[in-house]
C-alpha cells in the first residue's frame, strides 16, 4: 500500500526544488528519512541542502525516524533568518508598533517593553538594496503563540505580542514588532529578549538579502 503526501518547500528549498508544493506517493509507514531520500532522487539539486533542513510533519518538527501518517503535510524548513493573550501574526503590510502595544497593555501591568526590528542598509560592509521575507504562515503563527505561552510561564505571566512582516522590504522599513507587558519592568525586559532569541531559532520565517553585487539566504551562507 502507498500513501499520498503533500510536500511544501520554502525559501532556499523552494528554489532548489523548483516548485512550492507537490504530491508524493510513499510506501505506507514511511519515515521522514525515507521521504527525504525520495525527494533527493526526484530533485537532485535539493540533496546538498537536506542536511541543513528541519522537517515539519503536520506543522510539528520531526526527526528522521518519525513515521509520516497517510495524507500528511510535510514541510522542508531551511534555517530561519532570525499563551499570553497577545497577538501573533505574519502579515504582508507595513507594521505599526502601536498594534502590539495595544494587544498587551493593561492597567495591571506596569512594565511594558517594545522591540522594533528594521531593515539595515548594510551587512558586513555590503550595501543592502532590499530584503525578501518568506514564511510558512500557519506554522509560523503557531510557533509565535507557543513563544508567547513560554514567556508567560517563565516570566511571571508576561503578556507578549509579535507581528512579523513578509514580502519585499527596503532599508528603514520594519520587519518585526514585539511588545511584552508585565507587572514589573524586569520580567518585561526578559520576556521581550527571550522572544527575540526564540524567534530566530524555531519560527519558519526566512529572509533573503539582496546586495549590489549578489544575494544570499540568511542562515545558509553565500
Amino acid at each position: 500500500m502507498s500513501s499520498s503526501l503533500t510536500i511544501l518547500y520554502f525559501a532556499a528549498a523552494r528554489e532548489r526544488a523548483g516548485l512550492a508544493r507537490e504530491s508524493l506517493e510513499v510506501p505506507a509507514g514511511a519515515r521522514v528519512g525515507e521521504v527525504l531520500s525520495l525527494l533527493a532522487t526526484r530533485h537532485p539539486g535539493l540533496a546538498p541542502l537536506l542536511p541543513h533542513l528541519r522537517v515539519a510533519v503536520n506543522q510539528e518538527f520531526s526527526t528522521s525516524e518519525t513515521e509520516v501518517p497517510p495524507g500528511a503535510e510535510v514541510a522542508l524548513i531551511p534555517p530561519v533568518a532570525g499563551g499570553s493573550g497577545g497577538l501573533f501574526r505574519v502579515v504582508d503590510r507595513p507594521l505599526r508598533l502601536e498594534e502590539v502595544v495595544e494587544a498587551v497593555a493593561s492597567e495591571a501591568l506596569g512594565g511594558l517593553v517594545t522591540f522594533s526590528g528594521a531593515v539595515r542598509n548594510q551587512t558586513k560592509g555590503r550595501r543592502v538594496v532590499r530584503l525578501e521575507y518568506e514564511a510558512y504562515p500557519p506554522m509560523a503563527e503557531k510557533k509565535l503563540a507557543e513563544i508567547g505561552a513560554e514567556v508567560a510561564e517563565r516570566f511571571n505571566g508576561t503578556r507578549l505580542a509579535i507581528v512579523h512582516r513578509v514580502g519585499t522590504l527596503h532599508p528603514g522599513e520594519l520587519a518585526v514588532v514585539i511588545a511584552a507587558a508585565a507587572p514589573h519592568r524586569k520580567e518585561a525586559f526578559l520576556g521581550c529578549e527571550h522572544a527575540i532569541e526564540r524567534l530566530k531559532q524555531d519560527v519558519p520565517i526566512w529572509k533573503k538579502e539582496f546586495f549590489e553585487d549578489g544575494e544570499v539566504w540568511v542562515g545558509l551562507g553565500p
